[in-house]
């Protein structure tokens, strides 16, 4: 499996939260990851803990990775998105135990203003941030995970659109 949609989550895989984070002007964030030698960018994500919603591991995650809490929900996708690591990654990642993630994404708006954020918290996800927009953050994501990122975009696109 390269990448699927589906409603409930399919076995194997890491269960986790995507977040699209919409500025005022529409603009999308998108964070370059502090962990990888050559740039590699994506939107906030992570694992869902324990007894946690997803709900809850988005707003957590946005907390973690981006230090805000002063969002609004916009929406929540209808699917789990799943998606298979490469071979060499996903025998590192998780101590092999998946073969890749699977994603429940909801889009939030920011409330605050850009002094708000902050990705100096530890664990340091970003090394960089930026707003941009659909086109840009579809080339600036790492490939394995494009087709993930152009159907979040499609789904969520009447936000700002």
């Amino acid at each position: 499996m390269a990448f699927v949609l589906s409603e409930q989550p399919p076995p194997g895989y890491r269960r986790g939260v995507g977040i699209l984070l919409l500025d005022r002007r529409g603009g999308i964030f998108v964070g370059q990851r502090a962990d990888m030698s050559r740039p590699a960018w994506q939107m906030p994500q992570g694992g869902i803990d324990p007894g946690e919603t997803p709900l809850q591991a988005a707003r957590r995650e946005l907390y973690e990775e981006v230090g805000i809490e002063e969002v609004e929900l916009l929406a929540e996708s209808r699917y789990w998105r799943s998606y298979d690591l490469p071979p060499g990654l996903a025998a590192r990642m998780w101590k092999g135990r998946y073969k890749g993630q699977t994603q429940r994404w909801f889009a939030f708006r920011f409330l605050g203003t850009d002094a708000d954020i902050d990705i100096d918290r530890p664990p340091r996800e970003f090394a960089a941030w930026r707003w941009t927009d659909p086109e840009d953050l579809l080339r600036r994501i790492v490939p394995f995970k494009r087709d993930v990122y152009l159907s979040v975009v499609d789904e969520f696109r009447h936000l700002w659109a």
